[in-house]
């Protein structure tokens, strides 16, 4: 019997991963039909235990709040599957009849769910419903501590999808979880995508496993206040998303920058929201408290609401205090509280102008927020687009709470609690992940063109793109060409030589004869265009191609065939002159 820890806990990952493989052998055969009416129950079960499993995971972590908890228990048990319904991820996804491509479904597998302590139940009830919804089997690995309320959410879920259909084993949770089993569930042969949520370190892990990972960075949220903005408006809305299950989403606001001709209305709203205003001493306590000598936040302040950081600081303020509000002139490491604090502790700046406040914003992105989130409060459009084109972040919100809108709450993007930051954070996405990441697409498609139909050659490389034939070497050798092909001509129709003046004619003398005067005529005559082709009946023809040179000229002098092009069609220019040059051949668009 095994005893150690990690041994117990490795072997349980190992199990589970194994038979959530051989559930999805099985899965990956149900219909589109049948994978949603599954959804649909987890989704519904998901609803009907969404405030008790929020009180669960309060209770159990000590972080956050559980109303807010229930509200985002919500988002990913209402909100997501509403907006996946109708979604195809399963079989044929989509076909292009225009193109002649049929798009296909190809689900990844198992998929490695790794859970954060701040947002226990709400991620597993989205990663689950979304990794089900693509075709995919799931085996979650919860935070140490949150075992209880994790496990608990996946159970319920699980149970409501065997009740809908679901193969055994296609939801597995481990009970025994521990850092090494968190590895190995990343690193096992059959784990197909990662989805990891957590801190910088586990993040890291699943990038370097060798699996495709979807991970995502941390946010310091700045939020811009433009002179155009309803200044009431703006911070109530600030207050209300920095609150909100006290600042545990990576998204929350960590910053306000205001246009200094705002200062007088920002700071009276902040003071009629309930914010508390730190002093000198109060802040250097506070930027102690909230983050360790590595950088890191410390996880005793993680989720914990504004009165009981200050008492922990050192300090007390009114018992119905929402944020702390603390003024700060600069970014960086010798200013602590310009980092993301995940707890309701805001960062004020005033800037002279629009100009400034963009630069502000820009730099508290660079100090731990690259990709993530940052909102603007504006009425001017043009401000507006500017702020977003210039901002490194991939979700620019525009009034509205940063956690409420960059979750899809209250703007359109996707319902999501797991928002990727993209390449410049070392994210393989910028997108709110749903389950049409958790999918491959296979394409069917269908020949429309030939080879050489599928470019056009500049008329500079023409020449070059052609099959390379040796130029006659001097007038001699075009002459005994084009009687050569004369002899060919007058064979092919049988016409007979008769005497004349009194001497035999031969037939390479009378060929020799028309052409000393076809040349003689073309040296002392401009060149004329190639005459069109006669209305009615078409002579016979070579095929049309985008290519032709002067071997197909030849053959359709031998031939008496003509050559139509199309305005696509490439002729050498060896071609187009001994085509302008023999009257039998005619070079006509078609």
């Amino acid at each position: 019997m095994l005893a150690d820890k990690d041994l117990v806990s490795i072997q349980e990952t190992r199990s589970k991963v194994e038979k959530a493989y051989a559930a999805w052998q099985k899965y990956r055969s149900y219909s589109q039909e049948q994978v949603d009416a599954i959804v649909e129950r987890m989704a519904a079960a998901g609803r009907t235990h969404a405030r008790r499993l929020a009180e669960l995971a309060v209770e159990e972590t000590g972080y956050g709040n559980a109303k807010d908890k229930l509200a985002k228990n919500l988002l990913c048990a209402d909100l997501l599957p509403r907006k996946m319904r109708g979604m195809k991820t399963v079989g044929v996804i989509r076909e292009l009849p225009d193109e002649r491509v049929v798009e296909i479904a190809v689900p990844v597998g198992v998929v490695a769910a790794i859970l954060p302590t701040t947002n226990p139940t709400s991620t597993a009830i989205f990663k689950i419903l979304i990794s089900l919804k693509a075709g995919n089997a799931i085996v979650v690995s919860p935070h140490p501590n949150a075992l209880r309320c994790t496990c608990e959410t996946v159970d319920v879920l699980y149970r409501a999808a065997l009740e809908a259909g679901a193969p055994e084993d296609v939801i597995g949770c481990v009970a025994s979880t521990t850092l090494e089993s968190t590895k190995e569930l990343m690193r096992h042969e059959r784990t197909g995508v990662i989805l990891s949520t957590g801190g910088h370190g586990i993040v890291k892990a699943a990038y370097s496993s060798g699996k495709p990972a979807f991970g995502v960075g941390p946010g310091n949220v700045p939020v811009l206040i433009e002179r155009t903005a309803d200044a009431a408006d703006a911070i109530r809305k600030i207050i209300e998303g920095k609150s909100f299950d006290y600042g545990t989403v990576c998204s929350s606001e960590q910053a306000i920058v205001a246009e200094e001709t705002l200062r007088d209305r920002v700071l009276a709203e902040l003071k009629s929201q309930r914010a508390f205003f730190c002093d000198a001493h109060q802040k250097e306590a506070l930027g102690k408290l909230l983050l360790t000598p590595n950088w890191t936040v410390n996880p005793k302040c993680v989720g914990q609401p504004a009165t009981k950081i200050a008492k922990m600081a050192g300090f007390e303020v009114p018992p119905d205090t929402l944020v702390l509000i603390v003024e700060m002139d600069g970014v960086g490491k010798q200013h602590p509280l310009s980092a993301e604090k995940l707890s309701p502790v805001l960062a004020l700046y005033f800037v002279k102008d629009f100009a400034a406040g963009v630069e502000m914003c820009r730099s508290l992105l660079r100090f731990g927020g690259l990709g993530h989130t940052c909102v603007i409060y504006s009425q001017d459009d043009a401000k507006i687009r500017q702020f977003a084109l210039e901002m490194p972040a991939f979700r620019v919100l525009v009034n509205t709470p940063a956690p409420q809108g960059s979750t899809g709450i209250t703007t359109n993007v996707f319902p999501s609690m797991t928002l990727g930051c993209g390449a410049i954070a070392g994210n393989i996405t910028g997108d709110n992940i749903g389950p049409l990441h958790l999918i491959n697409v296979k394409r069917l498609a269908y020949a429309v063109r030939k080879p050489e139909e599928a470019f056009e050659v500049p008329p500079a490389q023409a020449g070059s793109a052609a099959p390379k034939m040796a130029p006659p070497s001097s007038s001699t050798i075009e002459r005994e060409t084009l009687v050569t092909a004369v002899e060919r001509y007058l064979n092919t129709r049988g016409i007979a030589i008769s005497p004349a003046a009194g001497r035999t004619a031969s037939k390479s003398s009378v060929a020799a004869e028309v052409v000393d005067r076809f040349l003689s005529a073309r040296r002392s005559q401009p060149p004329t265009p190639s005459p069109q082709p006669p209305p009615g009946p078409a002579a016979p023809e070579i095929p049309v191609s985008s290519f032709v040179c002067e071997a197909d000229v030849r053959e359709a002098i031998q031939g008496e065939r003509k050559i139509y092009i199309g305005p696509k069609t490439i002729v050498t220019p060896s071609a187009r002159e001994l085509g302008d040059r023999f009257d039998i051949l005619v070079l006509a668009k078609r």
